[in-house]
């Protein structure tokens, strides 16, 4: 059988290219897919934005980047004759998030447009195109995959078949109950921050002082304090609900909001720009600590704690119930939830290094003695305890233990092949041409140039 040569996961990667050619690159036409061109600059351009990125490119990037976007025009043709649409606001909210991340790895928004030859406006709008393009491949492939189901048989005929050097190895896994307990923060510290903020505010609408200069400064949030406080463009559900009711409520660019309260700490924002349903503001966040003292009242809280669950005086589901301040966990007994992989099961490495550290040599149903560490939702210190619910080793897959994995696993090699077939009809249907000079490659498809 042929081999697969492009993965599900790397065609959904692939995001088409449409920015404009650099001043030094001299622009020509170099493949023709159906009644779509392909140009030199647009593979100029996606080889500057590998390298930038820092995504390695397999082989030579003038055979292997202009047939990534012939393969993404087959899927865009394919999409536009069965009508598929994407939403306009989840494309802009991912340009906004594109932009924002450029400027945060470049260091400033003026950076950005030099390193693209590119104003900001031009580039959000060659940027909306582009990624409206890769949510439309995404969605024409679930298309296309969506009916590819597996049943147990064929779940356990494909396991039978595996040869024993391909069967996948499961790395060690975890799952963990947790309680997270907040240490309070003294009246005196929190004055102490507001007052803060108080004299930041008026520097700022005296003109004494400038909010971007004050953020880079001060501010703890220190991605956005890199860019002076600024944010990017968001849209309300991208806030949390207190910042967004202020921020949203700004009209005047030249004045600072009240101190506003979130689960992060306290702002201060400033109104850049609104653009319909989404705001660009700048703010400084400032973080009341906790006292030494308050730390060591929450471990011996902690420590009573665990004791009484160890002398099964209480259950752990219970003291999670009772004392667990952890919005994620508290209704779920405790249980972490893996975002990366949307189950309860966690590898070592996706695990907060502070929990990681402490149940690596912990036993099944063993509670562990409190310690500190920094909360992922918050950014806040706290006091934990953790419970090991299960624990397996690295080992191969099987299917007892490994079912969904596997059949997972099953799934996506017949979407792969799928894709792969579907790939090769297209290009036999497809008027495709390619200049001489760009010929002389191995492609993964070889059907480009027709005999």
């Amino acid at each position: 059988m042929k081999r697969i040569i492009l993965s599900l996961l790397f065609l959904l990667s692939i995001a088409p290219i449409k920015m404009l050619a650099q001043k030094n690159i001299v622009d020509e036409v170099i493949w023709v897919v159906g009644d779509e061109s392909i140009l030199r600059s647009e593979v100029e351009e996606q080889k500057l934005r590998s390298q930038y990125e820092g995504t390695p490119i397999q082989g030579d990037p003038y055979c292997v980047i202009p047939e990534q976007i012939a393969i993404q025009k087959l899927f865009l043709h394919q999409a536009a004759l069965d009508s598929v649409v994407v939403s306009e606001s989840t494309v802009m909210n991912q340009v906004e998030s594109r932009l924002n991340y450029f400027i945060a790895q470049i260091g400033s928004k003026e950076k950005m447009e030099e390193y693209f030859h590119k104003s900001t406006l031009n580039l959000r709008e060659e940027l909306r195109d582009m990624i409206r393009d890769q949510q439309i491949i995404q969605q024409m492939q679930q298309k296309l995959v969506g009916d590819i189901k597996s049943t147990p048989a064929d779940v356990r005929r494909f396991y039978k078949d595996l040869p024993q050097d391909s069967i996948p190895t499961v790395p060690a896994q975890v799952e963990l109950q947790i309680i997270n307990f907040e240490p309070p923060v003294a009246l005196a510290e929190i004055n102490r921050i507001k007052d803060r903020l108080r004299d930041f505010t008026e520097r700022i609408n005296t003109g004494n002082a400038d909010f971007s200069v004050l953020a880079r400064l001060y501010s703890e949030d220190t991605e956005s304090a890199k860019r002076g406080g600024e944010l990017g463009f968001m849209g309300r559900g991208q806030l949390v609900p207190e910042f967004s009711q202020v921020a949203f409520n700004l009209l005047d660019t030249k004045k600072v909001s009240r101190i506003v309260q979130t689960e992060f700490g306290f702002h201060i924002i400033q109104l850049i720009e609104k653009r319909g349903d989404r705001i660009n503001c700048r703010h400084i966040l400032l973080k009341p600590h906790v006292s030494i003292d308050e730390k060591e009242k929450a471990i011996h809280i902690l420590d009573s704690i665990s004791n009484q669950i160890r002398e099964d005086k209480l259950t752990f589901e219970h003291a999670v119930m009772n004392f667990s301040q952890d919005k994620n966990t508290a209704m779920n007994a405790g249980l972490m939830l893996n975002e990366k992989s949307g189950t309860s099961k966690f590898e070592y490495q996706d695990l907060p290094p502070e929990v990681a550290k402490v149940v690596y040599e912990m036993h099944v149903g063993e509670v562990s003695k409190p310690f500190t560490m920094i909360s992922k939702t918050t950014n806040k210190d706290v006091v934990a305890i953790v419970k090991v619910k299960s624990k397996v080793e690295n080992h191969k897959a099987n299917l007892s233990d490994d079912y969904q994995m596997l059949k997972n696993f099953y799934e996506s090699r017949k979407k792969q092949e799928f894709l792969n077939k579907w790939i090769i009809k297209k290009q036999k249907e497809t008027y495709i041409s390619i200049d001489p000079a760009w010929q002389n490659c191995t492609f993964q498809y070889p059907g480009w140039i027709k005999k």
